[in-house]
């Protein structure tokens, strides 16, 4: 490690309410040389909160790569730097990797400084289980990629967490409730720690229509969560339920030889059981 480094400080931020940010962030925050931000406009809003006037720096996705290599050497060269984003903590779905990484191929010490996080709030309290879990962040924008990564979680034994954006929750609720069925176990966390904070916990099929009857308003910042796959009593019926239920949803987008490899992977029995169940579906149609 050099000398005489400088150090970089990954430091969360609130989510939405500013008496989230911890004294150590504070502290940190008044004693850097810079801050790298997501956008600078909304932080400075956040340092003329704390009365700090520290020097901000553009770091986004779209220039993280020219950035890094200035934020590097600015911290080679001794400065205490600080990363932020608009909210929670940085590198979970935020930009910011490529700046830890070189930081550390470069010798620089990388300080977290732990503070709010969406998923982890929303999780904690979500009333599903949290021994173990599944952060996805955003899925996929386009519908076919979006419903292809859902059937690859179908069978995950732990809670997943996905966020979500007002203008695509509709069909992701829609697609997650095709591809889970109605009955499992889901959670929506919407605006975590802001005014209008609300957490539901009930069956997709009772979110969704919430979703639709304006129960749940569709504005805001989403937390998904949805329960793992449970495999019930009877193993074998159970199988052959999964199997013909994952068929029905795999038929209609793609060629029975791709169907049947997929539900292979995911079920894990014999690839010719699954292949007559998907021969016999396919023919019902």
């Amino acid at each position: 490690m050099y000398q005489d480094t400088g150090k970089l400080y990954v430091v969360a931020t609130p989510i939405g309410n500013l008496e989230d940010l911890s004294l150590r962030a504070q502290r940190v925050l008044s004693h850097v040389t810079w801050v790298a931000a997501e956008d600078t406009r909304h932080s400075k809003g956040l340092l003329g909160h704390l009365g700090l006037a520290t020097t901000l720096i553009s770091y986004h996705e779209h220039n993280e790569q020219e950035r890094t290599l200035i934020l590097i050497q600015k911290l080679m060269q001794g400065e205490d730097g600080a990363l932020i984003c608009d909210a929670g903590t940085p590198l979970i779905s935020d930009p910011g990797y490529l700046l830890v990484k070189k930081a550390h191929e470069n010798g620089i010490p990388v300080i977290p400084v732990p503070g709010p996080c969406a998923a982890i709030a929303a999780l904690s309290a979500s009333g599903l289980a949290t021994d173990k879990f599944l952060f996805e962040g955003f899925l996929p924008a386009k519908a076919a990629a979006r419903r292809r990564r859902l059937i690859e979680l179908v069978n995950y034994p732990h809670t997943l967490i996905f966020y979500e954006s007002p203008h695509r929750l509709r069909s992701m609720l829609d697609d997650c409730m095709d591809i889970f069925l109605p009955a499992r176990k889901a959670c929506i966390a919407r605006e975590i720690t802001k005014k209008f904070e609300s957490i539901h916990l009930n069956t997709l099929q009772n979110i969704v229509l919430q979703v639709k009857n304006g129960d749940i308003p569709v504005k805001g910042e989403f937390i998904m969560m949805i329960a793992g796959y449970e495999i019930k009593a009877n193993p074998s019926s159970e199988a052959d339920q999964e199997i013909e239920r994952i068929l029905k949803i795999l038929l209609p987008e793609m060629s029975l030889k791709q169907a049947v490899s997929i539900t292979t992977q995911l079920i894990g029995l014999s690839k010719n059981v699954i292949y007559d169940c998907a021969t016999k579906l396919k023919n019902e149609t």
